[in-house]
């Protein structure tokens, strides 16, 4: 993996759509790298630099890099506003991709990446570089987080987590995981998966998915997300044919057979720096391609079928 730089980029005009948490993040993380940010958002604002629509706003932003950062069900049509209105830079869409999967498109613009942040930071970096030759027999993958502490500030009644029909739902959410595990071990193969809202959160989306796969380099695999724990975990064990790594993104550490060697200090935004960086250098090193994005869609709609469709043996 290529060493990172987070300041290494020419200053930039950028447009953020959505003006959400994460949209706000972006806006933050940019502007302290020395861009100039502009956004849309359809919220009221004094702010002379968010326009109220995508037309206004590429007018008076004239950006290079837009950042496509609303509700995942709007992202599909935002990226076809912005590809009608004749932007042709750069473009990063927040995950997932959409909410479903759709046809197959080839965009106007000069590149255009998903906003799976995790590839970036240095843990991740450093277990797929230690596994490029492994045999690997076995990786189990958690995360979890209390959805009413996620943002702190806000009701998250009223987010788009909680509601299926804006494309909420802890396995769009967090589908990190899907992405560095399709990153780190090769396509999925085969996969089962159970999800569905099992809480007495006050929400329509899921809030549990588990699932058991296989892929291209991994004989057996488990995943498992969640709306619920209250301790926040996020941790991944891999079983080799010699050794076992095991990774904690909480507490930052990498573990082999049970030794710890690896323990970066990072701030909050590093990864998201990270990624802007190598997107914006023009010729990306390690940034979630579209197809990439799409072969995480692809895996989150067969979890979704398989939960569906699934056969039990009960006793």
């Amino acid at each position: 993996m290529r060493k990172m730089t987070t300041t290494d980029t020419l200053t930039k005009r950028v447009l953020v759509i959505g003006q959400g948490s994460i949209g706000q993040r972006h806006c933050q993380v940019l502007r302290n790298m020395g861009h100039d940010v502009w956004a849309v958002s359809r919220r009221p604002n004094t702010d002379d630099r968010i326009c109220a629509d995508l037309a206004t706003g590429l007018g008076k932003a004239m950006p290079d890099y837009v950042v496509i950062a609303s509700a995942t069900h709007e992202h599909h049509a935002d990226l076809i506003a912005l590809e009608a209105l004749g932007f042709k830079g750069q473009v990063l869409v927040e995950k997932p991709l959409f909410d479903t999967c759709q046809p197959e498109t080839a965009y106007g613009f000069s590149t255009i990446h998903v906003a799976y942040n995790l590839r970036y930071h240095p843990l991740i970096g450093a277990l797929r570089d230690a596994l490029a030759d492994a045999r690997i027999c076995s990786v189990q993958a958690y995360v979890g987080q209390y959805l009413p502490s996620w943002r702190p500030g806000t009701d998250y009644r009223t987010s788009y987590s909680a509601h299926a029909a804006q494309g909420g739902g802890v396995l769009r959410d967090l589908s990190h995981e899907l992405d560095y595990l399709l990153w780190i071990f090769g396509d999925w193969t085969a996969m089962t998966a159970c999800m569905g809202t099992f809480s007495s959160l006050e929400i329509d989306s899921d809030d549990i998915f588990a699932a058991l796969f296989r892929t291209a380099r991994c004989p057996v695999g488990t995943v498992q997300m969640n709306y619920l724990d209250r301790v926040g975990r996020r941790e991944i064990t891999v079983n080799t044919d010699t050794r076992t790594l095991r990774l904690d993104l909480v507490n930052n550490t990498l573990w082999t057979d049970g030794v710890a060697h690896f323990h970066p200090v990072l701030d909050r935004d590093f990864t998201y720096r990270a990624m802007h960086a190598d997107i914006l250098t023009g010729a990306p090193n390690i940034a979630c391609t579209l197809a990439d994005g799409r072969r995480v869609m692809a895996m989150i709609e067969a979890g979704q079928h398989t939960s569906d469709t699934i056969s039990w043996m009960t006793t």
